[in-house]
C-alpha cells in the first residue's frame, strides 16, 4: 500500500460553479472555501504531511481587477479568521510564489501567518500564490548561477520554492480540465495525476477519500518493472 505524504491540488471550476449556481464568479470562489476546509480536515485525519493548493497563478493577473481584488480579500479574511484554528490543529502555513508583487496588506498577513504557525508540525499547507512553475525554474537557475554551483538535480531541488519537501505523491485537478497549467512542473515528474470532472465547490470529502484509496492501491514502478 502506497503511503501518501504530499497531495497537490489545482482547485479549478470555482468561477464556472458560481455563474451556474449564483450568477457570479465570486460566489463560486467563496463556495470553494468549504471544499478547502473539508480537504484540510481529511488530510489531518489521514495523517498527510503536506498539502499544496494552487491558489493564484502568475497568469491569473489577466482576470478582471474586481475578481482579483475579491480573491485577495477572500484570502485575507481566511487568514484572519482561521489563524487560531490553524495553530490549534498544529498546521503550518507556507506561501510559495512571487510574494513581492502582492498587495502590501496581504504580504504582511502572509508574513504574520507564517511566523505564527512556523513551529507547527502536523500538516504543512503550501499556498501557491502568484505562482508559476516556469518562473520558479528560471529563478532557481539564477540562484544556482549566483552561488556559482553546479547545475544538477540536487542543486535545482534545493533552490525551488519547495526546497526540503517531498515531491507530491498525488495531483488532483477538478473542473474537467486535463492539463497542469504551469503548476509544479519539476516536482510532478513522478506524481500520480487524478483529473476530476466535478467543479471545485462540488468536490467533497468522499471524493478525496476515494482518490486516496485508489492511489494507495496503485502499483508504482518509477521506471522499473
Amino acid at each position: 500500500m502506497n503511503p501518501v505524504r504530499h497531495v497537490a491540488i489545482i482547485m479549478d471550476g470555482n468561477g464556472r460553479w458560481g455563474i451556474k449556481h449564483k450568477g457570479s464568479r465570486n460566489s463560486g470562489h467563496r463556495a470553494g472555501l468549504s471544499s478547502v476546509e473539508s480537504v484540510i480536515k481529511e488530510s489531518l485525519i489521514e495523517k498527510i504531511s503536506y498539502l499544496t493548493l494552487y491558489t493564484f497563478s502568475t497568469e491569473n493577473w489577466k482576470r478582471p481587477q474586481k475578481e482579483i481584488y475579491f480573491l485577495f480579500n477572500l484570502l485575507e479574511n481566511f487568514l484572519l479568521k482561521k489563524i487560531d484554528s490553524l495553530i490549534k490543529n498544529k498546521i503550518k502555513l507556507k506561501f510559495i510564489g512571487e510574494k513581492q508583487k502582492l498587495p502590501i496588506k496581504l504580504r504582511k498577513l502572509i508574513k504574520i501567518s507564517e511566523q505564527k504557525t512556523s513551529q507547527n508540525n502536523k500538516l504543512q499547507i503550501n499556498l501557491a500564490l502568484n505562482y508559476g512553475s516556469k518562473n520558479e525554474i528560471i529563478n532557481t537557475l539564477k540562484i544556482i548561477k549566483k552561488k556559482n554551483i553546479k547545475v544538477n538535480e540536487k542543486n535545482i531541488e534545493n533552490s525551488l520554492y519547495t526546497k526540503g519537501l517531498p515531491d507530491p505523491d498525488i495531483l488532483i485537478r477538478t473542473g474537467n480540465t486535463q492539463r497542469l497549467s504551469n503548476f509544479l512542473l519539476w516536482q510532478l515528474a513522478y506524481t500520480e495525476i487524478f483529473f476530476e470532472k466535478k467543479l471545485w465547490p462540488d468536490f467533497k470529502k468522499k471524493d478525496y477519500k476515494r482518490i486516496l484509496k485508489n492511489f494507495r492501491m496503485l502499483k508504482r514502478n518509477f521506471g522499473s518493472i
